[in-house]
């Protein structure tokens, strides 16, 4: 609806300049109908002209545009949509390499080869899983087991059956053809299972987690996201300006993998060494460049995870995703940099990174429904949050690594209840949306990783974590020229 608007404007100007002229209030359905009419002969006139002066090639080109039927007026649109969509696929791509980065920057190094290896069976294994199974179960059009609620899709089959090059897959709303947007949705669906990656670091079976992490992007991710983005019953919830909102994922993607994480956390146990005689025994990460560079990533890849959430380039919405998008993340790193240097009485980077990551999750929910001013309040806010989270799970004895548990769980569901603050939506809408969304996270986690538990494991042996799992399950190591080093 937000790029009819901005359609519609075009077409009215171009109608007034064929004369068309504005009509009352009642008339507008005539203005519409007349509009698209004259836009369409609008947009063909060139390639006609063309093609009876005897240009062949505009020939092809006029086919092209006629195909496109009532919308041959906005062809052009669809194209950079089109691109656009690709593009942001790719960077939500490079956020993978950005979680790889930054999480093997804040473990040791003797594991470092088993969290990049970890990171690659993710992204490998859901953009799988999701083409088996989770693009059909996700968006089930109508096709439920339990309506609203269950849903299990097949193969994707053929996307472009309904148009590759026209606008008969999604219209002017979802200005794409099916295979980019199950690229574009693909490059989310192992995020979740990422966010679980890092938490669990450094004392999970390999084998264990991939079973785990298999299920997760297949079965839950999609099954749970259908409630919100497949018209299930979230996505009905309240209904009009009561509706649940979620733009681009705060609770559905990212609380859903931090409350999984959170109960994987709690079946598996913290590391060996970390609480010790009641104290909290710090264990530093090898490189801290390396988990830098890894939040730079996942900053530039955010862009593409947002911007490319408004699921067209409508010019309004991206420069406003992109602005929100930036503004939280930069608030979020100032206030987990004051509040640490204020509490911690030194400058944390770990936390500065954190910081940048937790104002990102918190704008995720409402980027394109609130103001620069509203989001650099509601990241502020999520930074501030992440640092007393971390603290808050290291002295219930939670231990997580990367502090994932409260970079995606405790400010995703910040940046969902924001939205009522910030963006006009339902504040009990958005609070049971993240509830639901974060116990079905929970428990789906829970009871598949205590099956496992119960059955094949999933933690290592002691020897096998005190030596690292690069070796232990790997049978190499990352930094072989430095392999008597203490870390």
């Amino acid at each position: 609806m937000k790029i009819k608007k901005y359609l519609l404007a075009l077409l009215i100007s171009g109608v007034t300049l064929m004369g068309v002229g504005s009509l009352s209030a009642e008339e507008d359905s005539v203005v519409d109908e007349a509009a698209v009419a004259a836009a369409t002969e609008l947009a063909l006139a060139p390639a006609k002209a063309a093609y009876a002066a005897g240009n062949e090639m505009a020939g092809d080109y006029l086919a092209l545009l006629e195909a496109q039927g009532e919308y041959a007026y906005a062809f052009d649109f669809f194209v950079i949509s089109m691109l656009w969509t690709v593009i942001a696929a790719v960077l939500v791509l490079l956020m993978h390499l950005g979680f790889a980065t930054l999480e093997a920057g804040l473990t040791q190094s003797k594991n470092a080869v088993n969290i990049m290896f970890k990171n690659v069976f993710i992204i490998s294994i859901g953009i799988i899983t999701y083409a088996l199974v989770g693009f059909n179960t996700h968006y089930p059009e109508g096709d439920w087991i339990i309506e609203g609620f269950l849903s299990f899709g097949g193969f994707i089959g053929d996307l472009n059956a309904d148009g590759g090059d026209t606008f008969g897959y999604g219209g002017v709303e979802l200005a794409m053809t099916g295979f980019g947007d199950f690229i574009f949705q693909a490059m989310f669906a192992a995020t979740a299972a990422t966010i679980v990656s890092g938490a669990v670091a450094e004392r999970v079976k390999l084998g264990s987690f991939m079973i785990f992490s298999t299920l997760l992007v297949a079965v839950a991710y999609p099954i749970v996201g259908a409630w919100h983005w497949g018209e299930g019953w979230l996505g009905e919830l309240g209904g009009g300006d009561a509706a649940f909102y979620d733009f681009a994922g705060s609770t559905v993607v990212h609380a859903f993998g931090g409350f999984a994480a959170l109960a994987c956390v709690i079946i598996l146990g913290p590391r060996a060494g970390k609480y010790v005689d009641g104290k909290i025994r710090p264990i530093l990460g090898h490189s801290m460049p390396l988990a830098t560079i890894g939040v730079f990533l996942l900053f530039i890849g955010w862009f593409g995870f947002n911007g490319g959430s408004v699921l067209s380039a409508d010019p309004t919405y991206i420069g406003l995703v992109f602005t929100t998008t930036a503004l939280a993340a930069s608030a979020g790193a100032l206030a987990a940099i004051a509040i640490s240097w204020i509490f911690l009485k030194k400058p944390d980077l770990s936390m500065s990174l954190n910081g940048i990551l937790a104002g990102l999750v918190g704008i995720t929910a409402g980027a394109d429904a609130m103001g620069p001013g509203a989001a650099m309040v509601v990241g502020a806010v999520a930074g501030a949050i992440v640092v007393f989270s971390i603290i808050f799970f290291d002295k219930i004895k939670i231990d997580d690594p990367v502090g994932a548990i409260s970079v995606h769980g405790v400010c995703g569901i910040w940046g969902t209840l924001a939205v009522a603050f910030f963006g006009g939506a339902s504040f009990m809408s958005q609070l049971i949306g993240a509830v639901t969304v974060s116990l079905a996270a929970f428990f789906f986690a829970a009871v598949v990783f205590y099956a496992l538990k119960l059955t094949i494991g999933v933690r290592v042996s002691p020897e096998e974590e005190a030596e690292g799992l690069d070796i232990g399950e790997h049978g190499q190591e990352c930094y072989p020229d430095f392999a008597n080093s203490s870390r």
